[in-house]
């Protein structure tokens, strides 16, 4: 068969008005999983939600790869489960292969493996503290791997909630432990770079040590039904990041977390700009992030039909004096936010290790935040850097069921309310309000909450 360009695999989004202001600049649709090439049975047996201490010795990692290599452009390597008792995969680092898709059928699971050694970068390194961290390959790397993908109906288990083989703690644990100083050497569930046109479709993942996704440097990348979950507090277990790339759309997902369920970064490099992130729900987390490194510049970015019920943060703007640049061109629009501690957070100050030399300016304009509803109580903070560096924003229906509860830190802002009501009193040191607003009913959140969907 001859070998196939590129799996085409965009996206297309539901109501009409997403269209017409969609940022990812593809005309896209709702990804379907290639014809297979390979399918692996499993031979590895659950013992509830994890592994026999047995079966630690049993990876499959040599077959998948070997599997992955093998397989034609344009198809797919399918992990499937032999029996109601086989149904699971132990693996070490994977690679990707371009035009090559990773299927993890329903009913199967791949689980990670829990030795340090299987990811060391360096000798010895995975599963320590050391000042830079970043001592550990991911479970799935992709490089220059274009048109490839992961999807399924089945689980990938990072297990960062269990004891590192030879250690009597865990992942996260050690995680924890690094706040006291230095940087964890834990795994990724994915690290995809310079990977064209990637598709994330249906696929479960959890229990990251770390981010779950981390997509760099690329033009083209989808995640389409998407469940990803790791507990509240479990550090660092970010959803999806995407950096330095364009044309970017999440939508249909479900991502609960113990960090950024999104976080758009934008180190020093290619600006990362022409991102839809659409129809999504959010639950415990860090929220809807975009920073805290800016300095590459982000812009184009899109944010519609979200639920965030019980995050740390809702809408957030992060950076600071060591890794600013320009954020602008943003838009939220049909936002419900519930129970969340800060549901609207421009923070020019974030984390703020500033040294002698501040050169990396953060500033945040044109942004729109429009038709979204806050309940309960919490903080709104619209703070720009300084009167030079100002955050300029604008409220369009933004309301809050109890604005009595809501604590209001604002400096620095030049801030537009109309022609939707922004029931808050904005006042602050060198802030400018102007209100045209006139009366108009908050946005629906009808249906929007719903529970995290089982696997």
């Amino acid at each position: 068969m001859p070998r196939s360009p590129r799996i085409h695999v965009p996206v297309i989004l539901a109501a009409a008005a997403a269209l017409a202001q969609a940022q990812d600049t593809r005309k896209v649709v709702e990804p379907k999983i290639p014809p297979a090439c390979a399918t692996l049975e499993a031979k590895i047996a659950r013992a509830g939600s994890s592994l026999a201490p047995d079966s630690e010795n049993m990876p499959d990692t040599a077959r998948i790869q070997a599997a992955i290599d093998g397989c034609r452009n344009g198809h797919a390597v399918v992990l499937r489960r032999a029996s109601e008792r086989l149904d699971a995969f132990l693996s070490g680092p994977l690679e990707l292969r371009s035009g090559v898709v990773l299927v993890v059928d329903r009913g199967a699971f791949l689980f990670a493996s829990r030795n340090p050694r299987d990811y060391d970068l360096s000798p010895g390194v995975c599963g320590t503290i050391t000042s830079q961290g970043r001592g550990c390959k991911a479970l799935i790397n992709g490089l220059d791997a274009a048109d490839s993908g992961v999807m399924g109906d089945g689980i990938i288990d990072g297990r960062g909630g269990e004891t590192i083989l030879g250690q009597n703690i865990t992942w996260w644990n050690l995680a924890d432990q690094a706040r006291k100083g230095g940087t964890q050497n834990v795994p990724r569930l994915l690290i995809l770079n310079r990977c064209n046109n990637f598709v994330l479709y249906k696929i479960t993942l959890m229990n990251s040590p770390n981010f779950h996704v981390a997509y760099n440097n690329g033009n083209g990348f989808t995640a389409w039904g998407v469940k990803i979950w790791s507990p509240e507090r479990a550090r660092n277990t970010d959803g999806i990041d995407p950096g330095n790339s364009t044309n970017i759309t999440i939508t249909h997902c479900f991502i609960h977390t113990g960090d950024d369920q999104v976080a758009i970064k934008a180190p020093q490099g290619a600006p990362t700009t022409h991102i839809s992130v659409v129809h999504n729900h959010f639950y415990t987390g860090h929220g809807m992030s975009i920073g805290s490194n800016t300095d590459g510049g982000a812009s184009a970015i899109f944010v519609s039909d979200l639920s965030i019920d019980g995050a740390d943060n809702g809408l957030r703007i992060k950076s600071n004096t060591t890794r600013g640049g320009l954020v602008h061109d943003i838009v939220y629009e049909d936002v419900c936010i519930s129970d969340t501690a800060n549901p609207i957070v421009m923070d020019t100050n974030y984390s703020a290790h500033v040294s002698e030399a501040q050169e990396r300016i953060p500033v945040f304009r044109d942004i729109l935040i429009r038709n979204v509803r806050v309940t309960g109580g919490g903080k709104v903070m619209l703070e720009g850097l300084d009167g030079q560096h100002r955050l300029a924003i604008h409220f369009d229906n933004v309301q809050f069921d109890d604005p009595g509860a809501m604590k209001v830190s604002a400096k620095h802002a030049d801030v537009a309310i109309g022609p939707g009501p922004f029931n808050l009193k904005i006042a602050g040191d060198d802030v400018n309000v102007a209100d045209k607003s006139t009366p108009a009913p908050p946005n629906s959140c009808s249906g929007k909450f719903v529970p995290f969907p089982a696997p």
